[in-house]
């Protein structure tokens, strides 16, 4: 790998990227890593072994420039970068809700622009990254970044029209099984079982019942059949959670999720 890749932003999924990276095989002397803190920079320099610079430093020496500030401070970035990006860097945007357009924009005509979002599993490697080429982004820049990406989990590349419809299901969508083992925990403790026992029941039923989805091939309803015996404890539990709405729940909050992604490409807070 003789490319230099520049992580700019690097917080939570920045360091992610560059842990997975230097176990993928890449040199950290072909990684570059800027941060707001010096003492942020200082704490990755020490870790991995990169060498920490400015964001005009990082756009002149490497081929790739991965963005992964929160949406908010991305104008600002691009801003600092503009007068430093030569047209032929690959400029990777890892932001929410903003589109390839917005970076294009504002940076030299013709420059690749590809679009991804991954979640926080990628910090166990095994995030879902998705992937859109910008107008100028061809074969050999999606590739790339697959590369990159493919290092803390599995990639998937979507027309940028089904982003935001992206954002909602998979970046997010972690947080919604946090929220569901936490709901299951308090109904442990409601049913007399300690905080820790019920803790780890439920995320054993988690990880075995998203491990056989993803190893089985069978559809969900398959296999929520497959446990639902006629007159049984778990279709009385599955009655109380049809009787609750917890699927037209789930409807409308990731569709609340896309509206937001939306929203945050029109920089309104």
């Amino acid at each position: 790998m003789t490319q230099k890749v520049a992580v700019l932003g690097a917080g939570k999924i920045g360091e992610a990227l560059l842990s997975g990276m230097i176990r993928g095989g890449w040199s950290p002397s072909r990684l570059l890593v800027t941060a707001r803190r010096a003492e942020r920079a200082e704490e990755l320099r020490v870790r991995y072994g990169v060498d920490c610079v400015t964001n005009p430093e990082a756009a002149q020496a490497a081929d790739t420039l991965i963005l992964t500030v929160k949406p908010q401070d991305m104008g600002g970035l691009l801003d600092e970068l503009a007068a430093h990006v030569p047209a032929d860097r690959l400029v990777i945007s890892g932001a929410a809700g903003i589109p390839t357009t917005f970076v294009e924009e504002r940076l030299t005509e013709g420059t690749p622009v590809v679009r991804v979002m991954t979640n926080t599993p990628a910090l166990v490697d095994e995030g879902m990254s998705v992937i859109s080429a910008g107008t100028h982004a061809g074969e050999s820049h999606l590739v790339r970044a697959e590369e990159i990406f493919g290092g803390v989990g599995k990639t998937l590349r979507v027309p940028e029209s089904q982003q935001d419809a992206a954002t909602a299901l998979s970046g997010s969508g972690p947080a919604y099984f946090f929220y569901l083992v936490e709901a299951m925990t308090d109904a442990g403790i409601l049913l007399g079982l300690p905080r820790d026992k019920a803790h780890d029941l439920i995320v054993q039923a988690a990880v075995g019942a998203s491990t056989m989805l993803r190893d089985s091939g069978e559809h969900p309803v398959t296999l929520r059949e497959n446990v639902t015996s006629p007159g049984g404890t778990t279709i009385n539990a599955i009655r109380e959670l049809e009787n609750h709405g917890v699927r037209a729940a789930f409807l409308a909050a990731i569709e609340a999720a896309r509206d937001r992604s939306r929203a945050l490409a029109t920089g309104k807070g």
